[in-house]
């Protein structure tokens, strides 16, 4: 079998780490770029992207094929049939520490294997930021990374100071209130 016949690593990479966040006890949420192809609740669409849960007590009937994403999951308490090309999805990732995997939106070039596309343009992710797929042609190699906007290289001349903690006011002691 020729390397460009064979069948595409995105829906095993995929499934590999839905499985990793569910033997971790993390919640595996999946990035998808939406065109007319994605059959998902287009009121919760934001700039062409939707955000799933694909947790399984998130979802219903959840399919990881090798061509679709298919479950059924409830929008504002209403039941809805989901169906996401695999081709689609732009990155799979762990709720609660942002670790996964980003994928290039559309096919790879003649000539660069789909593998060799995701090494050209790998994606860190973080919980604070969507995912934004890589631009430019398959000649431009671009690396992204993601991070909060607050982030800081340490020993930066330019950066501020950080805040001095606040000073407990004298003369009065800390005090808890309890609610009920």
């Amino acid at each position: 079998m020729n390397a460009l016949d064979a069948t595409s690593t995105r829906p095993y990479l995929i499934r590999a780490l839905y499985d990793w966040c569910t033997d971790n006890g993390l919640t595996p949420y999946v990035a998808v770029a939406v065109d007319e192809t994605v059959q998902v609740p287009r009121e919760y669409v934001k700039n062409n992207e939707i955000v799933l849960n694909i947790c399984f007590d998130a979802t219903s009937s959840l399919k990881l094929g090798n061509d679709f994403i298919e479950f059924k999951a409830r929008f504002a308490g209403s039941a809805r049939e989901i169906m996401v090309p695999i081709a689609r999805v732009i990155a799979i990732y762990a709720r609660e520490n942002g670790q996964g995997m980003a994928f290039p939106l559309g096919t790879p070039v003649t000539g660069v294997s789909q593998a060799d596309a995701v090494l050209a343009a790998p994606l860190v992710l973080t919980p604070e930021l969507p995912a934004e797929p890589p631009t430019g042609t398959a000649g431009d190699t671009k690396v992204v990374q993601l991070v909060p906007a607050n982030n800081t290289a340490p020993g930066r001349e330019d950066d501020p100071e950080p805040p001095d903690p606040p000073k407990p006011q004298q003369g009065k002691r800390p005090s808890l209130k309890r609610v009920k």
